[in-house]
Order: C-alpha cells, then sequence, then structure tokens
C-alpha cells in the first residue's frame, strides 16, 4: 500500500504535465515578417554604406600621399623623409582604427535594433501563452531537433496577429 502511494504521488505531477499545452513558434519567421525588422536592416545597411564610404576616402587619400611620396623619396632630405613616412605610417593606423571602430558600432547599432525587435516578439509569445493557456511554447529556430506537429500546436501565425503583422 505504502509503495503505491509513493507511486502515485510520482506519477501525479507527470499526469497533470501531460494535461498541459504545448506549443512551438518560428520566432525568426516573425522577425522577419516585422516591419521594425525590415526598417533597422536599412539602417544598418546605410550606415555600412557611410561607413564603407569614409574609410575608402581615407584609403584613397593614403595612397595619393604614399605615391606622392613615392616619387619624391629620392630627393627630399632624410628629415622630411622620415617625417613623410611616418605621417604615412599614422595615417594606415588611423584608418585600421576607424575599421574596429566602425565595426564595434555597426555590432553595438545591431544588438540594439534586435533587442526591441526580440523583446517585443517574446512578449507576444508570453500573452499568446497566456491567453492560449500552454504550458511550454517552444522556438522551432533554436535548432531543436523534434517537435511533434501533432502533440504540439504551432502558435506563429497567433503570435503574428498579436503583433498586428
Amino acid at each position: 500500500m505504502k509503495k503505491l502511494f509513493i507511486m502515485l504521488l510520482m506519477l501525479a505531477p507527470v499526469a497533470a504535465f501531460a494535461q498541459g499545452k504545448f506549443g512551438h513558434v518560428n520566432s525568426q519567421e516573425i522577425i522577419q515578417a516585422m516591419p521594425e525588422f525590415a526598417k533597422a536592416r536599412t539602417e544598418i545597411e546605410e550606415l555600412t554604406k557611410q561607413y564603407d564610404a569614409d574609410l575608402k576616402s581615407m584609403q584613397d587619400e593614403l595612397q595619393k600621399k604614399a605615391e606622392a611620396f613615392d616619387k619624391e623619396s629620392a630627393t627630399l632630405p632624410e628629415n622630411i623623409k622620415t617625417r613623410r613616412q611616418t605621417e604615412l605610417q599614422d595615417m594606415y593606423q588611423k584608418i585600421q582604427q576607424s575599421y574596429q571602430d566602425n565595426q564595434q558600432a555597426l555590432a553595438k547599432t545591431q544588438q540594439e535594433k534586435m533587442q526591441v525587435i526580440t523583446t517585443k516578439v517574446l512578449d507576444a509569445i508570453k500573452a499568446v501563452g497566456q491567453a492560449g493557456g500552454y504550458v511550454y511554447i517552444m522556438d522551432v529556430t533554436g535548432g531543436i531537433p523534434y517537435i511533434s506537429t501533432t502533440l504540439s500546436t504551432d502558435v506563429t501565425a497567433d503570435v503574428k496577429k498579436k503583433l498586428g503583422l
């Protein structure tokens, strides 16, 4: 009798858990359908083009100065030659630093914009989960090897509807 009671206690949470509703969602599909995502992608692309143009301008200037230095170097006094070599090295280092700064700024901007979008999607998933009485909603874009479509409900459309998409 005691063993039966212990076994019932152990199975009770499993039975209660098995009665709950499970859902799955494709967050990438939702994010890509959001106008905020398209706007963020456009802004990132424009910023990338601006940074690329700035770097190209700096590289062109460096190349012109390097070519001029190569033509004049044979006739320049040693102190001026050394000073111009230092200037060229400083320009090169400035370009390298600008490239690194631009990459960091792009990554930060992208992270900030995606954080806002991701938070909005997660809030919508939570709202759909609470409204639908779901125990668990799993994101299929997370590399999950298998989700039973017969035991789990696809709530992607519900989340899109919640977001007004």
